[in-house]
């Protein structure tokens, strides 16, 4: 647990977050503008997307410590070779890699890792340790990325994180996990293909992945945009910057106080109150958020739920359809959150670049409702068949 922890720090610090300290760098160096050089970490999210069903099924199959290892000496790669980047197309193709390693070591094969280890007494809370230690990325990587680049160039800086990152993670990965994990629970022999088929048939099924798809594409026009908003509202940068970067540290605290809610409630039932609190935040912004209180009330209640959705997802795919087509089920359903987390903020520019940012935020609100209402009809037909109440 302690080593998933520290290797999924490092890598969403290395593999994700560390690129926005790159981006500005990088288009003196590759004579390029901001948008191409974005449009890198766009590829990189949609493999990941795409990788994400394949990944699943070997992680089912072998367990969490081949798929996790490759992952790492894949990303430390990448990430060395991102450093001698030339060219556009040399950018895109090292982030097709970066992408394609994220798939294998990121959240979603670390939650496969700790669904199968712990049984469903551990599970949660293991989660939550997780996420929580994980959550920190951004605030210990961002910054210590700017060091490395005023110190060594933004090239150096990358040869310095790859190393810390293959350092850390391979051995980690290689030696920690183990080949095939199983939770404290009776190994038995099951169709896996027969489940997962099954699963997909269900409405249910695809009421979670309808819930969570709208949920992370609302979630990242939030994480892209919020600054611009602010400033367009009338605030100074800094000021938006600050108020956003609020929504790391709230998505640690709103995970605590969900993982407290839920031993009261049904995990759905709560999820989505969650959801509908977001688009309550949302949809205030715009008549809100002019002022300095009105900014910082709508943020604090949209990042509270900014989390939830990482904790929540596993924990109702576990406890519905059990551990053993966990990676499969949990891929097919990032597959078309992790697009909806790269088209959104997309969708969100050019939407605000023709009529403003109040549509965005109306969209956005309109999705956290119905992300809601999926979970909650998901609750329903859980239990009209006897399904897990939590």
């Amino acid at each position: 647990m302690g080593a998933l922890a520290v290797t999924q720090t490092i890598g969403y610090g290395v593999l994700y977050y560390a690129f926005s300290v790159f981006l500005t760098p990088m288009q003196h160096d590759l004579h390029a503008g901001g948008t191409e050089i974005a449009a890198a970490l766009t590829i990189a999210v949609l493999v990941t997307a795409l990788a994400a069903p394949w990944v699943g099924r070997r992680l089912d199959r072998h367990g969490g410590r081949g798929v996790m290892t490759t992952g790492s000496v894949l990303g430390t790669l990448a990430v060395l070779a991102w450093s001698r980047a030339e060219t556009l197309p040399q950018l895109y193709a090292v982030f097709v890699a970066i992408g394609l390693a994220s798939a294998m070591v990121l959240y979603e094969p670390a939650f496969a890792v700790v669904v199968a280890w712990f049984g469903s007494r551990r599970r949660d809370t293991a989660l939550l340790a997780l996420t929580i230690v994980a959550g920190f990325a951004s605030s210990i990587f961002l910054p210590l990325t700017g060091l490395l680049v005023e110190r060594y160039g933004w090239r150096g800086a990358l040869v310095v994180l790859a190393l810390v990152y293959g350092i850390a993670a391979v051995p980690l990965h290689g030696l920690v996990l183990r080949r095939r994990v199983r939770a404290h629970e009776v190994p038995r022999q099951v169709d896996q293909a027969g489940v997962v088929r099954a699963a997909r048939r269900e409405p249910s099924f695809w009421l979670l992945a309808t819930a969570f798809t709208a949920n992370s594409g609302v979630v990242a026009v939030i994480a892209v945009h919020l600054v611009a908003y602010l400033v367009r509202l009338g605030h100074a940068p800094a000021f938006a910057a600050t108020v956003a970067g609020l929504l790391g540290v709230l998505s640690v605290t709103g995970r605590l106080i969900t993982s407290a809610l839920r031993r009261r409630g049904p995990t759905a039932l709560i999820t989505a109150g969650v959801f509908v609190l977001q688009g309550v935040a949302v949809v205030s912004l715009p008549l809100l958020g002019g002022s300095v209180t009105g900014a910082v009330g709508c943020v604090l209640l949209f990042g509270l739920g900014f989390g939830v959705g990482t904790i929540a997802r596993p924990a109702l795919l576990a406890d519905r359809y059990g551990t053993e087509v966990y990676a499969t089920l949990a891929g097919n359903v990032a597959l078309p959150a992790t697009v909806a987390k790269a088209a959104a903020p997309l969708g969100a520019a050019a939407i605000a670049t023709k009529a403003g940012y109040t549509p965005v935020m109306i969209a956005s609100a309109v999705c956290c409702l119905l992300a809601g209402a999926f979970l909650v009809a998901y609750q329903r037909g859980a239990h009209k068949v006897g399904g897990p109440s939590n």
